[in-house]
């Protein structure tokens, strides 16, 4: 039996009060949905904020998902951008073991990445990295050789592509 799981990327624009937060999460809950990321932040109206969401599971049961919070009270718009043109971004901090002779080795694969390194300890090198989700498993996948001590990452944001907004209004 094929499994119709899949990653599926919600926005949604709600008000900025509180409480929504887990409002929106229990509709997520009570389906047996798990959300991967979650990241909020403020809209350019303050009245309101932008959550963007990461999910797997079954796209049915997002569907209802999605109409469930188009009801709540506090939800302005919210819709699954899976398949839609955006530009999607992550931001990952790493900090890796670093010995100063091996510093040179690390600057050129930081630099491949488009990072910036944001500090120097005496045996770690701590660097950001932004891009797709893509790009945050390669670096991932890169520095782990070397140790990575610690590792946080923001989860997904995204906003269409073009003159049209996100939110629809």
């Amino acid at each position: 039996m094929k499994s119709n799981n899949r990653k599926h990327v919600i926005s949604l624009l709600v008000s900025n009060k509180p409480g929504v937060l887990i409002r929106v999460s229990l509709v997520f809950a009570r389906r047996g949905y798990n959300i991967d990321s979650l990241v909020v932040s403020e809209e350019t109206d303050p009245r309101f904020s932008r959550m963007t969401i990461t999910a797997t599971g079954d796209k049915a049961i997002l569907d209802l998902i999605i109409e469930q919070l188009n009801k709540l009270v506090d939800v302005i718009s919210a819709k699954d951008y899976t398949d839609v043109d955006t530009i999607e971004r992550e931001l990952s901090i790493l900090k890796i073991d670093c010995v100063p002779e091996k510093r040179a080795d690390i600057f050129p694969l930081v630099e491949v990445f488009k990072g910036k390194i944001v500090d120097i300890g005496a045996e770690t090198i701590t660097f950001e990295v932004s891009g797709p989700s893509e790009r945050m498993e390669a670096v991932k996948t890169t520095f782990a050789p070397y140790g990575i001590r610690e590792s946080v990452r923001t989860g997904k944001v995204l906003m269409i592509r073009g003159d049209e907004t996100t939110t629809g209004f």
